[in-house]
């Protein structure tokens, strides 16, 4: 298969955490965000300049870990790529006629769509074709769901589901680092498999910034609704990593909106999507 011929040392491409503590700020103006939107949660962003972060809410930003949900995406994308069983962004996955609660999904999708629309059924599709074994190896090669170096990674639940189902679990400083690395074509893919993704996950572009980003919509062990937001935004050309993960036991909710105008108040916030970084 074709990613035994990397040349790239996986043993040694690690998700430790990215942060350090005497680079982080902790930014307690960013508490009444969560509140108005009646979730709780971390948000951590990174300048890649000078390393430093600004979070809220660090102990669960750096110690709690969660389940992935659709930001898994990002390395299932990856790896049905780089083992060859999705062959492109154009490949098209019938729908298997089951209707479900998302309209989007109900139809034939290409891998780029089914990523816009974070289409579960196309990437079970996908990681029944890859199998337990491939996905093993990536996943263990990647130490994915803060384990360490000695640990060897199985997946605990059926192959198509465990990204979904608390059986893998990974901090929100965890996805700041892959999506950092994604950026700079720095995890062990092949560099246009990287920038397949990357194209998938752009959001906004005009003069002022650049945004790109995965969402992420579960549930937590205890049952209550799970969101996440990981990716970066570019201004004047520098990007600046970021993730957000938020939780609230109301069934009600829309989280999915909740997530991204509560991303969108924290950038304002702090003064980006002006073109002035």
């Amino acid at each position: 298969m074709r990613f035994w011929s990397l040349f790239i040392s996986l043993t040694t491409l690690t998700f430790f955490s990215c942060t350090v503590s005497n680079n982080v700020k902790e930014d307690d103006s960013l508490a009444p965000f969560f509140t108005e939107n009646g979730v709780t949660g971390c948000f951590a962003i990174m300048n890649n300049a000078t390393g430093q972060f600004t979070t809220y809410n660090l102990t669960r930003y750096r110690d709690s870990s969660y389940s992935p949900a659709s930001t898994f995406k990002i390395i299932h994308s990856l790896i049905g790529l780089q083992s060859g069983v999705i062959s492109g962004d154009s490949m098209v996955i019938e729908w298997d006629g089951i209707t479900r609660s998302v309209p989007g999904w109900n139809k034939d999708l290409t891998m780029y769509e089914a990523f816009r629309v974070s289409a579960v059924p196309y990437y079970q599709e996908v990681a029944r074709r890859i199998g337990k074994d491939t996905l093993n190896f990536w996943l263990d090669s990647l130490k994915y769901g803060l384990r360490s170096v000695k640990d060897t990674f199985r997946i605990r639940s059926a192959v198509d589901s465990f990204w979904l189902d608390n059986s893998v679990k990974v901090t929100p400083d965890e996805q700041l680092g892959i999506v950092k690395r994604l950026y700079f074509n720095q995890l062990p893919f092949y560099k246009s498999y990287q920038e397949t993704v990357k194209r998938a996950m752009f959001q906004e572009s005009n003069t002022k910034y650049r945004l790109g980003y995965k969402t992420g919509l579960g549930f937590t062990e205890k049952g209550n609704q799970l969101g996440w937001i990981v990716g970066w935004i570019e201004e004047n050309n520098h990007p600046y990593f970021f993730v957000l993960n938020v939780e609230s036991p109301n069934q009600t909710t829309d989280l999915a909106s909740v997530r991204v105008n509560l991303l969108t108040e924290i950038l304002d916030h702090l003064g980006f999507r002006k073109g002035e970084r």
